[in-house]
């Protein structure tokens, strides 16, 4: 049924953690564990057998490939499904080979409700790009378009490897069957190694799949919104260096477009035009809408509502409220603070995470 990848470099503790946490689910049979390790100072040694019986395999690379060590567990793996995950993320529990079984065959990525060990949810993603450290996706469509892109390292790889599964004729979906929670081991992380990868590599990713028509808007929105994050995080000095990056490789980027179409489901229009047409024929819309605790794409929720002709005005005087971000996890964060809190007024989602059967019948 499914391989778990799990690529890992220098967290021996937290890997074996995250082993013990695999092995305590219930396993398919056939299911199977394989580490690929990015040329740790010391070599993990993960058991050979879980808990649960799950084989693990060990792939012990002599050099750092990043996330596109997943590619060399994908080339090995013996299974349909590949389960994504990093060395501090687990499934919460085994009903996920369930939605995977009912997954539509044009589906090549199910991504999953990631919930961090605060409660909140995980940031990142739209309706059809997936987050690393909680996806699964098919073996045959990974492999032909090529896996991960190692030149990204980390950061904005999943939304190149996303594109191309569109490009290739592919679904990306997200379930709330499948439920994974990010430990989000603080090690190696540094805030300005991270803002010069998030500039760079969303950069990378619209010079690549862009359409010529929204290029240029694209990489404003890029640098612009990096520029932000970077000046919250005090992390100027990374984001200038990953700018200047940007700069110099641009013209060594392949351009492969998407279509118009889409485009728009990679940038989440499409989903957002689907949902707040529903939203406005029963009614939720009705009146003046605000958009509120914005984010990541509030310019595409926007547009899909003044394509409706949806009045938008402040929150204070709103009838109704849609939430201004696209990315899953702080979409529905804020849209339960927001009922939690007595919120009186419809509060609109501009998307919805379904289940993967209720994908396969719709």
């Amino acid at each position: 049924m499914y391989t778990c990848i799990i690529p890992t470099r220098d967290r021996p503790g937290r890997l074996l953690q995250t082993l013990a946490a695999i092995g305590r689910i219930p396993a398919p049979a056939g299911a199977e564990v394989i580490v690929v390790d990015n040329a740790s100072r010391h070599p993990p040694t993960p058991p050979e057998r879980l808990a649960s019986g799950v084989p693990v395999r060990t792939v012990l690379l002599g050099e750092n490939l990043g996330a596109a060590a997943r590619n060399i567990g994908a080339r090995e793996a013996g299974n349909e499904w590949l389960l994504m995950i990093d060395d501090d993320s687990c499934p919460l529990d085994g009903d996920f080979a369930g939605e995977l079984a009912r997954a539509p065959a044009d589906v090549h990525a199910v991504g999953a409700e990631i919930v961090l060990a605060d409660g909140r949810r995980e940031s990142g993603g739209l309706p059809e790009v997936f987050i690393g450290c909680g996806v699964a996706i098919r073996r045959g469509p990974f492999l032909a378009v090529g896996g991960y892109d190692r030149s990204f390292v980390f950061y904005a790889e999943e939304y190149d490897l996303a594109a191309r599964l569109i490009a290739a004729g592919g679904r990306v979906v997200h379930s709330r069957g499948f439920r994974v929670r990010h430990h989000k081991d603080g090690l190696n992380r540094d805030m300005n190694e991270i803002l010069r990868r998030l500039v760079r590599n969303n950069g990378w990713v619209a010079l690549r799949h862009a359409p010529d028509h929204v290029l240029d808007g694209a990489m404003r929105e890029v640098v612009g919104r990096y520029r932000r994050i970077a000046e919250i995080e005090r992390a100027t000095e990374g984001y200038e260096r990953g700018l200047a990056e940007l700069r110099a490789t641009a013209g060594r980027q392949p351009r492969t477009p998407l279509s118009e179409a889409q485009w728009d489901r990679f940038e989440g229009l499409a989903a957002a035009r689907a949902r707040l047409r529903r939203a406005a024929a029963g009614g939720a819309l009705a009146g003046t809408v605000a958009v509120v605790d914005e984010g990541k794409n509030s310019a595409v929720v926007r547009r899909a509502l003044a394509e409706l002709g949806v009045a938008e005005g402040p929150e204070p005087a709103a009838d109704a409220l849609v939430i201004g971000t696209l990315s899953p996890g702080p979409m529905m964060d804020a849209a339960e603070k927001r009922l939690r809190d007595g919120e009186r007024r419809s509060v609109v989602t501009a998307w919805e995470m379904e289940s993967a059967a209720a994908v396969a019948a719709g």
